[in-house]
């Protein structure tokens, strides 16, 4: 069984990245998107004009001081490797219970169609409050149906707006 990371979320932020479940380099070096071939610190550090080469801490407070959180759909599952469409006996995180602890909580970002499908499976059993949803596509280097500017400029637009 894998477990995912706690919240990356402060009261101030007002957007929710949600992905899928963190792969096997994240896991290893416990941080969100560490994979060096995923785009996700790169596109923040161009949005939000930070290096991300910064210490982990650096880069994740200088997100929550941008109004920005970071989880996952998934609490824990059962996969070998990395890919979300290995993903087997998902369990997802009490995304009720993070909404009612961060009420400033307004717009939720999907960081590719996996998190798409688990955050939708979620929703079908448990109340929400109003919300904004934008399904981007993933940072991740399994998706190569976008190039690194034409994802840029969706990040941008969705946690700009």
């Amino acid at each position: 069984m894998i477990l995912s990371f706690p919240p990356a979320v402060s009261n101030s932020c007002r957007i929710l990245v949600l992905g899928t479940m963190p792969g096997v380099e994240s896991l290893r070096q416990q941080q969100y998107y560490a994979h060096p071939r995923n785009a996700f610190w790169k596109i923040m550090g161009e949005i939000f004009e930070f290096s991300p080469a910064l210490p982990y801490r650096e880069r994740l407070a200088i997100l929550n001081r941008n109004g920005i959180g970071l989880w996952d759909t998934v609490k824990f599952c059962e996969r070998e490797g990395s890919l979300d469409s290995d993903i087997r006996s998902p369990e997802f995180n009490d995304f009720a219970a993070l909404f009612a602890d961060y009420p400033n909580l307004r717009k939720v970002c999907l960081n590719g169609k996996g998190a798409e499908k688990f955050f939708r499976l979620y929703r079908k059993h448990h109340a929400f409050p109003e919300l904004e949803i934008s399904v981007l596509p993933s940072t991740s280097p399994a998706h190569a149906a976008m190039n690194y500017a034409q994802k840029l400029d969706l990040w941008r637009r969705a946690l700009l707006s």
